[in-house]
């Protein structure tokens, strides 16, 4: 028999590989903005404000373990830092005076938070799910950790309210008397001593700041914040 040279060649089938949205939605933060109830000098966005609050909360563990004897994490910290607010781009910004409202909503709004955290994670693949849990649910081990992010949280929203006040923004002045109480509340030595040694650079510019000017008095609304 004659081979027909004309035979139908077997289509090629294409392996399509998953795809992951989970960076792909991380790097929405920047879109979201908080502060939205207040008139802001500049704007802030989730993904700055993330990154500030990772670098603090490293700086806090680090604090921890060489001022006050602790061993702590430092880089973990940081990690959580990252994530603390990813859940906001689904959820967006709640303000703090509705989010924090009444017990009702304070709740409910823990559970979208923790629905949408789940959302994210389900946008990994199956086998890295486990490496990201822990920086979005804390652990009971870790409850140190999470109380040094929530310290830094606060620290990076004083941080806004001292930015906008030197702007000549009174917006922010009950935010800052408010944040800085809680603050002390928290009772945490890491915070009283980020306080002292490294938040007077922020009522600083940059020339005082290259200046070396370590002793500088620094007059605040707060009367040195404690």
């Amino acid at each position: 028999m004659r081979s027909n040279s004309k035979m139908k060649e077997k289509p090629i089938e294409k392996v399509v590989k998953m795809q992951y949205h989970f960076f792909g939605m991380l790097s929405r933060m920047k879109y979201i903005t908080r502060w939205s109830l207040m008139r802001n000098t500049r704007k802030e966005n989730v993904s700055e404000h993330s990154l500030e609050v990772s670098m603090i909360a490293h700086a806090l563990a680090v604090i921890s373990n060489k001022r006050l004897g602790n061993h702590l994490d430092a880089s973990k910290a940081a990690l959580i830092g990252i994530y603390h607010d990813s859940s906001e781009i689904i959820t967006g910004d709640m303000p703090t005076p509705i989010k924090y409202n009444n017990p009702q909503i304070q709740k409910a709004f823990k559970d979208i938070e923790k629905d949408a955290s789940k959302e994210l994670l389900s946008m990994l693949p199956s086998d890295m799910i486990e490496d990201y849990e822990s920086l979005f649910f804390r652990k009971k081990e870790e409850e140190t950790l999470w109380k040094l992010v929530k310290a830094a949280d606060k620290l990076s929203a004083l941080i806004k309210c001292i930015e906008e006040r030197k702007a000549g923004n009174s917006e922010f002045l009950n935010a800052e008397k408010s944040i800085v109480k809680i603050l002390k509340d928290m009772e945490l030595k890491e915070v009283d001593i980020f306080i002292e040694e490294f938040l007077p650079s922020y009522e600083m510019n940059l020339d005082e700041m290259k200046l070396g000017k370590e002793n500088v008095t620094v007059h605040t609304p707060s009367d040195t914040y404690y």
